[in-house]
């Protein structure tokens, strides 16, 4: 059997196994396009990019499938990978620490625009609450910030600032949290400014490449999403789906120690029965709440819900 044939079963193989779970167009890329690969990487590969995921998702997995083969002496090719060391997760420097730690349920996470919406939030009950306050006035949103804090103090509210870090922390906040493009341009010297500070590091996540990533700076908590449309923003990728949410949970849960998770995009109650059983710690929801005829009513709603689940696991 030649190099290409057996990459060909193999593919159709992973393919014909996992199409029922995580769909895809189910058209495998021509083997030209990686020429060089062991026949298990390319084959993942060619079966993940026929599954839809992205190349650089593509890469990741099929860089996981080729890793667990040569750990264990043997092709698993139908088994999806979900073992951290066969994606490189856990491999830091000697002298690199892990920032802050959050608790493994962070609960309802509820992102707001602006401080007024974050001081109606903190008397509801909600566990954790994030300030993503938009604008390129540095005195407007040190302000902002400052409001933010005041208004949850004395409360047990966990917040977190997204992305003005530097303010957040001349402000003396309790959390931060940062997408994949703030992450990659924070730099070495920023991001042990961070962790030294003591502060709790939130990272944006979507997918397995943005994972790794992000487990290489050891945050306090990891996002992935979006798991269903939004309009809130534009994302880059495509919704992800409870597949991969699943999948993902499931890898970064056997990381040891393990991080809390957090869902995000386009959850509101109806869909709180499908994104839970992930195991999830945490499901952070923006209209869910804030676009509620009574936004109090709606976060005590899914709270009960989630309550409800943790219960039942």
């Amino acid at each position: 059997m030649t190099h290409a044939t057996h990459a060909d079963m193999l593919a159709q193989a992973i393919l014909s196994t996992h199409q029922a779970r995580f769909g895809g167009p189910g058209i495998l890329p021509a083997t030209s396009e990686t020429p060089s690969l062991p026949v298990v990487q390319q084959a993942a590969w060619r079966a993940c990019r026929a599954l839809g995921f992205i190349d650089v998702d593509a890469t990741c997995l099929a860089q996981a499938w080729q890793a667990r083969t040569e750990r264990t002496g043997r092709a698993d090719d139908l088994s999806w990978p979900d073992q951290p060391q066969d994606f490189g997760l856990g491999r830091y420097p000697a002298n690199q620490p892990a920032f802050a730690t959050c608790p493994q349920a962070l609960g309802l996470y509820v992102v707001a625009p602006d401080a007024n919406w974050i001081a109606r939030l903190a008397h509801m009950g909600i566990p954790t609450l994030q300030l993503r306050f938009k604008s390129q006035d540095l005195a407007a949103v040190r302000s902002e910030i400052k409001a933010a804090l005041a208004a949850v103090r004395g409360t047990d509210v966990r917040l977190f600032i997204n992305d003005h870090w530097q303010i957040a922390l001349e402000e003396g906040a309790w959390g931060v949290h940062l997408g994949q493009e703030d992450l990659t341009a924070l730099g070495a010297a920023n991001l042990a400014t961070l962790r030294n500070a003591g502060v709790r590091l939130g990272v944006s996540t979507h997918g397995y490449a943005e994972m790794v990533l992000a487990d290489q700076v050891r945050p306090s908590y990891i996002a992935m999403g979006a798991v269903y449309p939004t309009t809130l923003k534009a994302m880059a990728t495509a919704p992800q789906g409870v597949a991969r949410l699943m999948a993902y949970a499931d890898l970064l849960r056997r990381q040891q120690p393990p991080y809390p998770l957090v869902a995000i995009g386009g959850i509101d109650r109806e869909r709180l029965s499908e994104v839970l059983p992930s195991g999830v710690g945490s499901v952070a929801v923006v209209r869910a709440v804030l676009a509620a005829a009574d936004p109090q009513a709606e976060a005590q709603a899914l709270m009960r819900a989630m309550k409800g689940s943790a219960a039942e696991a």
